[in-house]
């Protein structure tokens, strides 16, 4: 059974990674308390005296308006600590998996394929690319775009966010001309069980099979769980941005090295969910 160590294992898309492929890897979860991996003696030191085949690395500042007033902070654990556990792990010459975002395209010209350029716009999407450039050709790159699940106590995702407004009858103003890809974390999860056992130090992109607008999924969330879609109003994307700085272009991004796993389209995925809830 092959051992991954994994920073971000208590997270939004760590822990149910750890929860659906449990039975299948030996993960080894590295939580903050335990190693700090922006202190490069503490990461070199545990991670020489640790056993494993993929250091598979999630953990990650990912406030993005804070990052704007935090730019020092989202540095030094994106790039800085992201630096830290590439070169420990390099020097054990084991495989490295790094997860990023579609942030780091800047939104104008998509949509975005694992062969695309980046342009990040903002701080947490210029740190996020700063990593993906400190792996190079040297791991694996997986972004992700809008992960979703259907519970998770410690952080709400936009599906769950959309969900509690609707449910508390509040108004929410919803862009009508942009594309976001939401992605069913558990088709993350298995996607990552193809991926673990046929490392190959290339970009993936595992994002949902379809790009729809905010007010589209807000309208399929009302839908799917019988709520109220009279409260979703409609605003354009020049408008939302208003105020917002470090927000690229809402942009719709695809895969072309995906076809080991079947990616849900938004609806299948809310309806999964539905019966899981």
């Amino acid at each position: 059974m092959l051992k991954i160590a994994l920073t971000g294992a208590d997270g939004l898309v760590g822990s149910r990674i750890v929860e659906l492929l449990n039975n299948d890897f030996d993960f080894i979860p590295l939580p903050q308390k335990l190693m700090d991996i922006t202190d490069k003696n503490q990461v070199n030191i545990i991670l020489n005296n640790l056993d494993f085949d993929i250091f598979f690395h999630l953990a990650a500042y990912t406030n993005v308006p804070g990052a704007e007033t935090n730019r020092e902070l989202c540095f030094k654990i994106n790039v800085e600590g992201t630096k830290n556990v590439f070169e420990a792990v390099r020097q054990k010459q084991k495989k490295f998996i790094y997860v990023s975002t579609d942030f780091v395209f800047d939104g104008v010209t998509p949509p975005y394929d694992e062969n695309s350029r980046p342009n990040p716009i903002g701080v947490y999407a210029q740190s996020k690319y700063e990593g993906e450039k400190i792996i190079g050709s040297d791991g694996m790159i997986i972004r992700i775009a809008y992960p979703y699940r259907a519970n998770f106590e410690i952080k709400k995702d936009f599906f769950r966010t959309f969900k509690y407004y609707l449910e508390n009858k509040k108004q929410l103003s919803m862009i009508t001309d942009s594309l976001m890809t939401p992605t069913f974390i558990d088709d993350i999860a298995n996607g990552l069980e193809y991926l673990f056992n046929n490392y190959q130090p290339e970009i993936y992109h595992l994002v949902g099979s379809q790009s729809i607008s905010p007010f589209e999924t807000a309208t399929k969330i009302a839908e799917t769980f019988n709520l109220d879609k009279s409260l979703i109003g409609k605003t354009t994307y020049e408008e939302y941005i208003k105020n917002k700085p470090g927000l690229p272009k809402l942009a719709e991004i695809k895969s072309k090295k995906n076809n080991f796993w079947k990616m849900k389209i938004f609806s299948d995925g809310l309806e999964e969910i539905r019966k899981q809830l």
